[in-house]
């Protein structure tokens, strides 16, 4: 008889992602299927992928956009239809527990198990996508607070001379998709979605790209400085697919020295600047996270 694992499932904007792992971490079998665009079709499209492991787990751990409260999704983030759907009630009669667990603290439990994390007690995960997912973890303990909110940075706003629809959040100003695009109109590139590109001119010296690139480092370092005044964490994981790019962790890290530096050097003086490095998980680290969750679920080892 073989031993059972753990299906980890990853509900994105575009696509379904789940696998098959065992609880070091290996992933035995992952596949996707493309993320359905009204509640029905996308439960059953879920149910699918659970009916085609069930005999062969001890474990089902979800992670989605929006808030969490136990097993249940509210406010589904970019997909409007998750509010209310309760993984923990429609597979109760499984024999095996299920865990939901937000995306964005997904992340920062992956990186905190297997990745750039691992041992710290106070440090941060910010994956760079549409919006900004974020995880804190702080003292050991992931912050969930008191509605299990904490840790929404999307929602922050930091410029007050745009304060409306959003346009002024970090959700906005630091949203790698907007970046991206930006910089390709900038230099009259047609597919506006193209990182790869982007990334290029600014390689190349284009002079508008540039600025439009360390407009948007200098957001980001921002971004984890006024999360420092707060929680004083040792460590900030960037994740998103952008992260690939090793010229984004420098470009970060020059604007943090910039901001506490010549331009406010009493911060400087003042903080402790936490290691900003790149996240070891990027397409496959909310399976992680999500399966980390169900891990110390089961065993009660935390309070997470």
């Amino acid at each position: 008889m073989k031993m059972k694992n753990y299906l980890s499932i990853d509900i994105g904007g575009t696509e379904i992602k789940y696998a098959q792992i065992d609880q070091a971490g290996n992933i035995i079998e992952k596949g996707k299927v493309s993320t359905p665009d009204n509640k029905a079709d996308f439960l059953v499209a879920v149910d699918k992928i659970v009916k085609k492991y069930t005999d062969r787990i001890k474990g089902l751990a979800v992670c989605a956009p929006g808030k969490i409260e136990g097993t249940k999704i509210r406010f589904g983030g970019a997909i409007p239809y998750l509010d209310g759907i309760d993984f923990g009630e429609i597979y109760q009669d499984k024999d095996y527990p299920v865990t939901v667990l937000n995306d964005g603290k997904a992340s920062i439990l992956a990186e905190n198990w297997l990745g750039s994390l691992k041992g710290e007690t106070n440090c941060a995960a910010l994956t760079l996508g549409t919006g900004v997912g974020g995880g804190i973890i702080v003292n050991g303990h992931l912050l969930q607070g008191s509605h299990y909110q904490a840790g929404e940075l999307s929602f922050m706003i930091v410029d007050l001379t745009h304060p409306e629809k959003m346009q002024g959040s970090v959700g906005n100003l630091c949203s790698a998709v907007n970046f991206v695009k930006h910089v390709n109109q900038k230099t009259g590139y047609s597919e506006i979605n193209d990182g790869i590109h982007a990334f290029e001119e600014i390689k190349n010296g284009n002079e508008g790209a540039i600025k439009i690139f360390n407009d948007y480092c200098l957001n980001i370092a921002a971004l984890i400085l006024n999360m420092n005044t707060v929680v004083d964490i040792n460590k900030v994981a960037i994740g998103g697919g952008i992260s690939a790019q090793p010229i984004l962790l420098s470009g970060i890290n020059q604007a943090y020295d910039k901001l506490v530096g010549k331009m406010n050097s009493i911060i400087g003086q003042t903080l402790v600047k936490p290691k900003i490095v790149a996240a070891k998980f990027r397409n496959d680290s909310n399976l992680y996270g999500a399966l980390y969750n169900l891990l110390l679920t089961v065993d009660n080892e935390t309070d997470y």
